[in-house]
């Protein structure tokens, strides 16, 4: 009797499905759980749901053209990564950004972290039942958001940053509204707290859940706070600078009992240290340009090229009959129109219908077309007597600017051999980049080196012998992103 009752009340492990439907894995994680009553007994994460396949587009792009697909990897903190892609791609091509640029990068990357981590701590209460905390999070992110508005027009997808140093200048606007920010938002960060810092249920949620040691930290290569929560202090910032964080001071928070808690706190310090790094560059902002002064590595400035590429009345364009081949590549390039004649025979230009756009002078690979003085629908015998005389200076040099903006962005600058790997810390952790550079403009390889896609690798440590609730406050602490996990 005593056989048969046993059998009866025997329990078998069950194989449940997590996700990728469930809302705490983000639409695109899936966990497969033995789970033995409430209890995990083994975990598998599976990734590659999103099939992103960046890796593979940045081959095939210049250095340069493959800035925006940042972008989209850690699209929570686009910024970040955009400012790891520059970092790298200049340790590459031996680029030193000015100053004023490395400032500027300095501070609009703590302002990412700061909102990265204003989203984590807003999502991750709410998964964990703390409804309230995450509509004041998103109001301090919505002051971000609007900041990087104000200096590139783009509030989530930005690619501010560019090799050599960032695209604009920042508005005094910009740096009153943000100073504005720094003082406001210390206070902030205690209506937080105040709401789940000592509530009973956050704390029977997150205190002694995921723990991991320092040691097991290290060798699933963990890091950002996920690795300092357990008390490793390991800052990229601090240990290899890069930008300006070697002029400002700021400290680096750890934990003492390596759980889902003193992530949480670690996160939360950061937000007053990344805060502290703003102030900081503000009140040592130094003047100046904030993009290199290397022409074989970076664009031409766009007032430069003015005087060629908008339409007057005073300059008139002009095919060199006895240079021209006639390739017909001008002919293509005309979008008004304006060039005529056949193939292998010189091509002649209509001065009336001429925009003076400058397509055709880049495209000639003969040099067969020049700019003279004069002006719309003036006759070939005053052309031909006007290109006898030389052009004017700041005309040649327009040119030639037009002609390296194009080649540059066709084929892009020829990088050196070899390979680099640049790693600098973002809100999730160690971002890397490595280049392998055959010699072309081109990378042979790049391959990136995404925290969230290490850090979804130590779920199974994490969770198990924890409860299936446990599952989703797991995730949460690790703050992944699957864009960069299926990079």
């Amino acid at each position: 009797m005593e056989q048969q009752v046993e059998k009866i009340l025997e329990t078998r492990e069950l194989n449940v499905n997590m996700g990728p439907q469930h809302p705490a894995t983000h639409g695109v994680l899936r966990l497969v759980l033995d789970i033995d009553g409430e209890t995990i007994v083994k975990v598998t994460p599976y990734v590659g749901y999103l099939h992103r396949g960046i890796e593979k587009l940045g081959e095939s792009l210049t250095y340069f053209q493959g800035l925006p697909l940042t972008d989209r990897l850690d699209y929570v903190s686009a910024m970040s990564n955009n400012i790891g892609y520059v970092v790298a791609v200049e340790k590459l091509f031996g680029i030193e950004p000015p100053e004023r640029a490395k400032f500027i990068r300095t501070i609009v990357g703590e302002m990412s972290r700061i909102s990265n981590h204003l989203l984590w701590l807003a999502t991750h209460a709410l998964d964990i039942g703390a409804m309230t905390v995450f509509l004041y999070c998103f109001r301090e992110r919505e002051w971000i958001l609007d900041l990087f508005e104000m200096i590139c027009g783009a509030r989530l997808t930005v690619t501010y940053p560019r090799v050599g140093g960032v695209r604009n200048d920042v508005p005094q606007e910009f740096l009153d509204s943000l100073y504005k920010f720094t003082e406001e938002f210390p206070t902030r960060i205690p209506e937080y707290e105040t709401l789940i810092d000592k509530n009973r249920i956050w704390l029977k949620r997150t205190v002694g859940i995921g723990v991991i040691s320092a040691e097991e930290a290290i060798n699933w290569g963990l890091t950002g706070p996920t690795l300092r929560g357990s008390g490793v202090q390991y800052d990229i910032r601090k240990h290899t600078p890069y930008d300006a964080y070697d002029k400002v001071d700021f400290e680096v928070p750890i934990g003492t009992n390596c759980d889902t808690y003193d992530r949480y706190r670690c996160r939360m310090h950061e937000l007053r240290q990344s805060n502290k790094i703003i102030k900081q560059c503000l009140e040592k902002l130094p003047p100046g340009p904030v993009m290199a002064d290397t022409p074989k590595f970076t664009l031409p400035p766009k007032d430069k090229m003015m005087p060629i590429t908008h339409p007057t009345k005073e300059h008139a364009y002009y095919i060199d009959e006895k240079v021209c081949k006639g390739c017909g590549m001008c002919l293509r390039a005309c979008p008004a129109k304006a060039i005529a004649g056949e193939k292998k025979k010189p091509h002649k230009i209509d001065q009336t219908i001429c925009s003076q756009c400058a397509n055709c002078l880049v495209v000639c690979k003969f040099k067969g077309l020049k700019i003279v003085p004069g002006g719309k629908g003036l006759s070939e015998d005053k052309l031909k007597e006007l290109a006898a005389f030389p052009l004017p200076e700041e005309i040649t040099k327009a040119a030639e600017h037009l002609v390296e903006h194009f080649t540059f962005i066709k084929r892009g600058p020829r990088a050196p051999e070899g390979e680099i790997y640049v790693a600098t810390e973002v809100p999730k952790g160690e971002l890397g980049f490595y280049f392998v550079s055959d010699g072309s403009g081109k990378p042979y390889r790049m391959r990136i080196r995404a925290p969230s896609f290490i850090h979804a690798g130590a779920l199974p440590r994490l969770c198990v012998g924890h409860l299936v609730a446990d599952v989703i406050a797991n995730i949460g602490t690790i703050d992944i992103v699957l864009g960069e996990c299926d990079r």
